[in-house]
């Protein structure tokens, strides 16, 4: 079967692999569609992120959906052909973490296409894959592009339930790429009044206002552009910072209300925090990561039409094009969502 393995920093190589065999409470997977997630381009770009680099060849992705092809022993409630959004997240269930319901902090997680353990976990761009059926959640009705979407939907989901009750309340979303999206549309299905989106680049910020974001402000063209609610110590009750960019939490701080929720989902690497103004306002900030539970609910909310991640899909290649469709992921003035197709 054809993989999608990073080497190195672009060299990315289709490459020929094993196909398994399914064990007891496992299915084999002839995948359907994989999304490329930023950690996937940081592989790419740059071999890696932070302190995490790669240290050998791993197969890349952890957004994917595929169709059931073998049923090992003891498995029950799937079918064959069926579609699946696969969970990346693999909790061991054991530690004290896993026990305690945060499986998402596991202290030996296997995330599919990881390279912060050694030996990597390998990932899920491939033509077949062998899982957990724990990990498969039906997709009935939903398209394989949609059904791949379940992975960042769920990382969204989480954070919207760290940041409690949406229902009224004014929102803001600094960092509109697909996680920032995505928290838009978290935000409108919880009930926010008001969601302002905020990012440097007019393609991004026209999506948003696409998923359904009140007002947009940019950034690079207006500074200052949040200055219409840092009046009365400021309007919002809670902000989903999506960038990463310290500049970003620090332009938006001014316009929190006291009292409001920051709820930190970009990955940037380290960011100084205005911490005086964080006290003198008695804000709240919460760390989002990843998700567990939530995975399932994601799926469900697109199965009854309550949420269309697939919206955000701008581009689909093939597999054998996989190094073109990863220059495009990169793009961020004409990309939101670049996909693979396996099929």
């Amino acid at each position: 079967m054809k993989s999608i393995t990073i080497h190195a920093a672009r060299d990315l190589r289709i490459e020929e692999r094993e196909a398994s065999v399914p064990g007891p409470g496992q299915v084999r997977l002839r995948m359907a569609m994989g999304g490329i997630c930023g950690s996937d381009l940081h592989y790419y770009q740059h071999g890696g992120f932070g302190a995490v680099r790669l240290r050998q060849p791993m197969v890349l992705g952890h957004e994917v959906a595929g169709h059931v092809d073998a049923l090992g022993a003891g498995v029950s409630g799937l079918a064959m052909g069926q579609l699946v959004a696969v969970s990346p997240s693999r909790p061991c269930q054991t530690c004290r973490f896993c026990l305690n319901g945060q499986q998402n902090h596991c202290l030996n997680m296997r995330f599919y296409g990881s390279a912060m353990p050694f030996p990597h976990i390998q990932g899920a761009f491939r033509q077949t894959l062998v899982a957990d059926a724990a990990q498969c959640v039906p997709a009935d009705g939903l398209t394989p592009a949609q059904a791949a979407m379940a992975e960042p939907l769920a990382v969204c989901l989480h954070a919207t339930r760290r940041a409690g009750a949406d229902i009224g309340r004014q929102v803001l979303v600094t960092g509109c790429g697909p996680i920032g999206l995505l928290s838009i549309l978290c935000a409108r299905r919880g009930g926010a009044e008001t969601i302002v989106a905020t990012d440097l680049s007019a393609f991004t910020l026209g999506m948003a206002r696409q998923m359904g974001a009140d007002v947009t402000v940019n950034m690079a063209e207006n500074p200052d552009g949040l200055a219409a609610w840092t009046a009365d110590k400021g309007m919002f009750d809670v902000l989903y910072e999506c960038s990463g960019a310290a500049a970003a939490l620090a332009a938006a701080i001014p316009a929190m209300r006291p009292g409001g929720t920051i709820v930190q989902l970009g990955l940037g690497g380290d960011m100084q925090l205005p911490m005086q103004a964080l006290t003198a306002k008695e804000l709240s900030l919460k760390g989002s990561f990843r998700f567990h539970e939530e995975f399932a609910t994601g799926v469900g909310l697109m199965q009854k039409g309550l949420i269309d991640a697939g919206a955000l899909v701008t581009h689909t290649y093939d597999l054998d094009d996989a190094v073109a469709a990863f220059e495009m992921a990169g793009d961020r003035n004409q990309a939101m969502k670049t996909q693979i197709s396996f099929a």
